[in-house]
């Protein structure tokens, strides 16, 4: 696909081999951290409108159960070695590693909230849209301005000041059940400009592969998720 003429959107067929793809790399090069995983889900509208081929394309990406420690730790999503680090004790005496689905707050710990990231592909927008919700241990839902406690430093300029992405929160697509999302408006317009501001892709054109490695290194900035290096540098398909 021609850099040039490419408008910056993703068809539902591409944000699947794009979906895979991101995947299998981020298995590969962040092995520490959670899985993305691919979720099928059914058709949002009725089956006799779609073709067969683009039912079977419905769903989405999914990092579930992911923790930013709000105190200790702002600004990533934890690994797993953070999670156990968390389930210590402060003091000489380390007490045993327990489970991170029983763990509880002491009085010594730093509060620890969980976090889902779903990507999902807008067909109204032609872009994928990165929805989330935070929660405690207990599942009571974090409100707007706690999540924001736990977002990077820099991401309060980031929605500030610019003008492609704000927080708005909506109907998950395939949940019918409340979540944050950031705003997809202008995805395409700066999609393109990287692309085209990458010598290597401009030169041999849009790689579908790499689309949500280059999305992510961007949106997931303003929530703490971050792309590891070699990610970016490599660029090959993975089938």
């Amino acid at each position: 696909m021609d850099a040039l003429s490419w408008d910056g959107t993703l068809t539902s067929r591409d944000f699947l081999v794009s979906a895979r793809a991101f995947a299998e790399k981020w298995k590969e090069f962040n092995s520490a951290f959670p899985p993305w995983t691919w979720v099928p889900c059914p058709p949002k509208q009725p089956t006799c409108y779609l073709p067969q081929l683009q039912q079977q394309r419905q769903g989405y990406l999914s990092l579930e159960k992911t923790c930013l420690p709000g105190s200790s730790k702002k600004g990533h999503v934890a690994s797993q070695e953070d999670i156990d680090e968390i389930s210590l004790t402060e003091g000489e005496e380390e007490l045993e590693p327990v489970d991170n689905a029983t763990l509880v707050e002491t009085n010594n710990s730093p509060q620890v909230c969980y976090y889902d990231f779903h990507i999902v592909h807008s067909d109204s927008y032609r872009v994928p849209v990165l929805y989330f919700r935070g929660y405690y241990i207990d599942g009571h839902p974090l409100a707007l301005d706690e999540i924001e406690k736990d977002l990077p430093a820099c991401s309060a300029k980031v929605l500030l000041e610019s003008k492609w992405t704000f927080i708005t929160q909506e109907e998950h697509p395939y949940l019918n059940r409340p979540w944050y999302k950031l705003h997809p408006c202008g995805t395409s317009e700066w999609m393109k400009l990287l692309f085209l501001g990458d010598d290597s892709l401009a030169k041999n054109g849009v790689a579908v592969e790499q689309y949500l490695v280059s999305w992510l290194s961007v949106v997931g900035q303003v929530v703490g998720i971050r792309i590891p290096f070699e990610m970016l540098n490599n660029p090959k398909s993975c089938n």
